[in-house]
C-alpha cells in the first residue's frame, strides 16, 4: 500500500509549477525530434495532396478523352479546318471525275480527241502516199512501155 500512497503523493505534487531537471542536450534532441516529425508529417501530407490532385486531373482527362473518342467520329464535336479543306478538295475531284466520265462516254475525252486527231492525220497521210505510189507505178509502167515500144494498156489496173 505504501506504493499506492507514494504514487498518490507524487501525483498531487505534479502541477504547472513542478520543476523538471533534464540535461539540455536531451531537451534539444526532443525539440529537434518534434520538428523533424512535424516536417515529415507535413511533407507526407503535401505529397499525398499532390498525388491526389494529379489523380483527379488524370481522371478528368480520361473522361474528356472518352467523350472525344465517342463524339468525334459521330461529328458531334465539329471538324478541323484541314478536314473541311479535304472535303472541299474531294468534292472538287468528284466533280472533275464526273465530267471526265461523261466526256469518255460521249467520246469527247481529251485523250480520245488527241487520238482521233492523230488517226485522222495518219489516214490523210496514207491516202496521200497511196496516191503517190499509184502515180509512181503509173509512171514506171509508162517508162517500161516506152522503152519496149509497147502500147500502154487501156485500163489503169496496174
Amino acid at each position: 500500500m505504501e506504493t499506492a500512497e507514494a504514487e498518490m503523493a507524487m501525483a498531487t505534487k505534479l502541477n504547472e509549477n513542478t520543476e523538471l531537471s533534464m540535461p539540455i542536450r536531451n531537451l534539444f534532441a526532443m525539440v529537434v525530434g518534434a520538428v523533424i516529425g512535424t516536417w515529415a508529417y507535413f511533407g507526407i501530407v503535401e505529397r499525398l495532396n499532390t498525388i491526389e490532385n494529379k489523380l483527379l486531373l488524370s481522371e478528368d482527362d480520361v473522361g474528356m478523352n472518352t467523350e472525344f473518342r465517342i463524339k468525334w467520329p459521330r461529328g458531334e464535336m465539329g471538324s478541323l479546318p484541314a478536314d473541311s479543306e479535304q472535303f472541299m478538295l474531294i468534292e472538287h475531284l468528284a466533280g472533275e471525275l464526273d465530267k471526265l466520265a461523261e466526256n469518255i462516254e460521249t467520246g469527247q475525252a481529251p485523250y480520245d480527241q488527241q487520238q482521233t486527231l492523230t488517226l485522222e492525220f495518219y489516214k490523210d497521210r496514207i491516202a496521200a502516199l497511196e496516191l503517190e505510189v499509184k502515180e509512181i507505178r503509173k509512171d514506171m509502167m509508162q517508162m517500161v512501155h516506152d522503152m519496149n515500144g509497147m502500147k500502154p494498156p487501156s485500163h489503169s489496173g496496174h
